[in-house]
């Protein structure tokens, strides 16, 4: 999951009437900052970016999840499962470092559709996960990840390649709950609750 190169403009216009896309996060994020600094100090978590496409609308919303490549993940599913993301430095613009890593783990450009900025998540580990919902039922024909390379076996001397996402898939909500990793769970009903009943029409890619 690099850092650096593509991406575009963010929006800031208001999505559906429902939540205006633009500083919510950055605002968040800074909140979190701040209590981590008072809590234990100059803590600087990591932050990372991501996109999570959803289909669909009220009872039958749908979201696209990607499963970790390489060995340590290889025999796990349930609470494995995470949205295309990646890291980013302080300073650099999240929206446009989502896009990038959508691009790069899934292998297709980010489709165009309608965004939500939902409200970051901070996983066990300290990471601040900052992530963009767009509406938008991509065709999974043709994706494939960027790759990372690893000594294995461990003590081998032997570097593999592995892809960043070994495969990824729709799920409903529920499903989505039990498949993300525990950290990026609450990105559920965050999105649950901002989408409503009733969603925009979806935008199709390929």
């Amino acid at each position: 999951m690099s850092i650096g190169r593509n991406g575009s403009n963010r929006r800031t216009d208001r999505v559906g009437g429902r939540r205006p896309a633009g500083s919510v996060g950055r605002v968040i994020v800074c909140s979190i900052l701040a209590r981590a600094w008072f809590s234990y100090g100059p803590v600087v978590p990591k932050l990372s970016a991501g996109l999570l496409l959803y289909r669909g609308d009220g009872d039958r919303l749908e979201v696209l999840l990607g499963h970790p490549g390489g060995p340590f993940w290889a025999r796990k599913d349930d609470g494995a499962w995470s949205v295309p993301k990646g890291e980013y430095a302080e300073g650099e613009d999240p929206w446009t470092v989502a896009q990038r890593e959508f691009s790069e783990e899934v292998g297709k450009p980010p489709p165009t559709g309608p965004r939500l900025d939902l409200e970051p998540v901070r996983q066990p580990g300290g990471k601040i996960v900052t992530v963009f919902a767009v509406h938008a039922d991509l065709d999974l024909t043709g994706t494939v990840s960027n790759t990372f390379t690893m000594e294995w076996p461990r003590g081998s001397g032997q570097q593999r390649e592995f892809p960043e996402i070994d495969r990824l898939a729709w799920f409903d909500l529920a499903a989505a709950r039990v498949k993300l990793l525990t950290g990026q769970r609450p990105l559920v009903d965050r999105l649950q609750e901002a989408v409503g009943p009733a969603a925009p029409p979806a935008s199709r890619s390929r």
